[in-house]
């Protein structure tokens, strides 16, 4: 449903929510979502520490306080086969700059990567080098992320839904991957918010009508 604001249309949508203690569990969540049918674009985990304090104005001291927080800053999953395939793909140097780009881990990193971006530029790295550099820091940031939410009452994962079908099959997934606090809710959010890295964007710069 959509509606307009004074200044910005927004849309309301339901999404599934649940919270993980292991990595492995989240993992599997996601992997058993994407093969009931569910999109990579539907699913969003919180984002880094900094990201969320620019975003908020204040750290947060449980995950559970930004659970249904329809402004609590969002970024794609990054699996560990996700930067095993990075580090693969480092021979393509600045192309990657681009796939990383287009699910926004620069952004929600809270601006970590493009320093270190900047830092390798400057230090002349190009091509395969640039890209390994790349691949080591997401990894790193990826486990930062996931040990502060972890020390912080677990892993934060949002599932959108598009219908109420839809909405049991998130549910029993989260649930039986070991999802805790699994629950639907309504969010009121932008209808194409600007600060959202993730909108109009195809995850996989290879595939067709991809946005980078």
């Amino acid at each position: 449903m959509t509606e307009t604001g004074a200044d910005t249309p927004t849309v309301t949508v339901r999404e599934a929510v649940g919270v993980f203690n292991h990595q492995d569990s989240l993992q599997a969540a996601i992997d058993d979502l994407l093969e009931h049918g569910f999109d990579r674009a539907e699913i969003s985990v919180l984002a880094s520490e900094k990201a969320v304090a620019d975003k908020l104005g204040h750290l947060y001291q449980r995950v559970s306080e930004l659970e249904d927080d329809p402004n609590t800053p969002r970024t794609a999953f990054v699996s560990k086969d996700d930067v095993t395939e990075a580090k693969a793909f480092a021979i393509s140097g600045l192309g990657y700059v681009g796939a990383v780009a287009a699910v926004g881990i620069i952004v929600a990193s809270g601006g970590t990567l493009a320093a270190v971006i900047g830092g390798a530029l400057a230090a002349g790295g190009v091509g395969a080098g640039l890209g390994s550099v790349l691949a080591r820091a997401i990894g790193r940031e990826s486990a930062k992320n996931i040990e502060t939410q972890i020390a912080r009452g677990g892993i934060l994962l949002w599932v959108r839904t598009r219908d109420p079908l839809h909405e049991t099959r998130a549910v029993e997934v989260l649930k039986k991957h070991g999802g805790s606090d699994v629950h639907i809710h309504d969010i009121v959010t932008q209808a194409e918010p600007e600060d959202d890295p993730l909108t109009g964007m195809q995850p996989d710069p290879f595939l067709p009508n991809a946005k980078v």
